[in-house]
Parts: C-alpha cells; sequence; structure tokens
C-alpha cells in the first residue's frame, strides 16, 4: 500500500491507498482505538474486487492531524472528513464501511450526504437515534457503556492507559475478542500509533465531544442510502437488541449477525464479512 497526507477540511488525514486508480472508490473508517491498520484482512479482498480503496488514520489516530477542543471532534466534523477525502479522490460519490466509531461516523455522512454514498457498511454499531434511546432506557446498555463516561474524566484515562507499556488498551482489545484475534504483533502496531503525539487525548476526544459537545441530529433519522449491518452476536460493548431497529430506520437495508464473532467483526471472521461485503458493493 501507499501512504499519503490527504488534505480534507482543514486538516490533514494519513491515507492508506490501494487498488486501481480508476475503480470504484471505497473508503474504510476503524474505530477506537485501531487505526488503519485494523482493515488489513478487507483491503486485499476489496483491491482483488477491482476496488480503489483508501483507508484513513481518523483525525486524531496515529499519524493524522490532532486537532485541539472537542469541537473538533464533533460528529459533523469527522462526517465533514469523509466528505473531503470523496472529493479528493475526484469522485462524486463512494462505498463507505465503517466498523465502531467508524460505523457511527458513516451513520452520520448517510443521514447528511446522502447523495455523496452509493452504499453504506456499518459494521456492530447501532444507528444514532438507537443508540441515545438505549442509552436513556436500557440499563444493560447503560452498563455496557461504562466506558464512555469514564473517558470523560480529564487527564485520568491518558495516565492509566499509558501505564505499562499501554496495558489498559491492550487488555480492552484482549478482553473483548477471541484469544487469537489480537496477535503480539498486533499489538505492537497499535502501540505504536497509541504513541505518537497527542494521540491518546484525541482519541478520548471523540467520546468527550460526543457526551459534552453533542450536534445538532439531522433533519431526518431515516436513512435512504443502501444499508447493509454486519453485526458481532457476541459484542460486550452493544447488545444486539439496538441491531433490528437501527436496520429498520432504513429504506433499503439488510441486517445480518454473525454468531461466532465478537465486536471485533472484522477481525474474527474476516472471510465471512469480506464475502458479505463483495457480494453487497457488487449486487
Amino acid at each position: 500500500m501507499n501512504y499519503s497526507f490527504i488534505e480534507t477540511n482543514r486538516i490533514r488525514l494519513n491515507v492508506a491507498q490501494d487498488g486501481p486508480d480508476e475503480g470504484p472508490l471505497v473508503i474504510l473508517l476503524h474505530g477506537f482505538p485501531e487505526f488503519s491498520y485494523g482493515w488489513k484482512k478487507q483491503i486485499p479482498a476489496l483491491v482483488s474486487a477491482g476496488y480503489r480503496v483508501w483507508v484513513p488514520d481518523q483525525r486524531g489516530y496515529n499519524l493524522s492531524d490532532k486537532p485541539e477542543g472537542l469541537a473538533a471532534y464533533s460528529l459533523d466534523e469527522l462526517a465533514a472528513d469523509v466528505i473531503g477525502l470523496i472529493d479528493a479522490a475526484g469522485q462524486r460519490q463512494a462505498f463507505l464501511v465503517g466498523h465502531d466509531w467508524g460505523a457511527a461516523v458513516a451513520w452520520w455522512v448517510a443521514a447528511k450526504y446522502p447523495d455523496r454514498l452509493k452504499k453504506m457498511v456499518v459494521m456492530n454499531v447501532p444507528h444514532g437515534a438507537v443508540m441515545s434511546k438505549h442509552l436513556r432506557s436500557n440499563f444493560a446498555q447503560l452498563r455496557r457503556s461504562w466506558y464512555i463516561f469514564f473517558f470523560q474524566i480529564p487527564w485520568l484515562p491518558e495516565f492509566l492507559a499509558r501505564l505499562g507499556n499501554w496495558k489498559m488498551l491492550a487488555e480492552l482489545l484482549k478482553k473483548s475478542s477471541h484469544p487469537d484475534t489480537f496477535t503480539d504483533g498486533d499489538l505492537d502496531r497499535y502501540r505504536q500509533a497509541w504513541s505518537q503525539p497527542k494521540a491518546c487525548k484525541s482519541m478520548l476526544n471523540w467520546y468527550r465531544s460526543f457526551v459534552q459537545k453533542p450536534p445538532s441530529p439531522p433533519a431526518s433519522s431515516r436513512i435512504s442510502v443502501p444499508t447493509l449491518l454486519i453485526w458481532g452476536a457476541q459484542d460486550t460493548a452493544f447488545g444486539r437488541e439496538m441491531a433490528q431497529p437501527s436496520i429498520e430506520r432504513c429504506d433499503n437495508g439488510r441486517l445480518v449477525f454473525i454468531e461466532e464473532a465478537t465486536h471485533w467483526v472484522q477481525h474474527d471472521e474476516a472471510e465471512r464479512v469480506n464475502q458479505l461485503v463483495g457480494t453487497f458493493l457488487r449486487d
């Protein structure tokens, strides 16, 4: 892959690029606490199918810019970053694939800029309106989401995350996944990304902005972009009861549960995910 800094929405994102320039554009959005490396099992499959693949380190992560202030990490800004990438690629539309926070951004892009997306694939994150409802009324989900509120504390999460060579973040990945999902080599790559200047605080600012400076919701919560929602059923962070209400907010949506997979579905069941994504984008 080639890596380039792409200017978008007044910042620069480090973007992994592969595939033919004339191929349809697919943008892959990672979540917390990953970076573009988190799509290493999907990129080759998409390139082999003829797609032009762009995989950014989203703002605040790894080598991408890390602007100051919580407002810089609002969903409006994160979605605008994606639109800027589509523009920078010289395209009117793109396919968008997101996991975790990347999925939350994808939902937002589809709601605000539906004409800029051909299709969307989201993994293990519900529609924003469904998530908000369950955080208010679903005690089990509120308990699962404890970390969102812990991350609101100033400086302490950053301090604890750095202890023991990033032990807290490494254990977050290991304990919420299958035993063989993340190798020691994978965790070393993640530690390098977490160690970049200002990265840890910037990554956490996504959560702080979500709680402390929530953006105004889009005019309509309906999603007109054709949508595939893939859900690893063994997710410890998000309850599966949020999946069906999310796809019901889509005019043209399909939901697939992968019962054996955890929250890290694209790692756990890479071949199955690649087949689902490839078929959905192609058809």
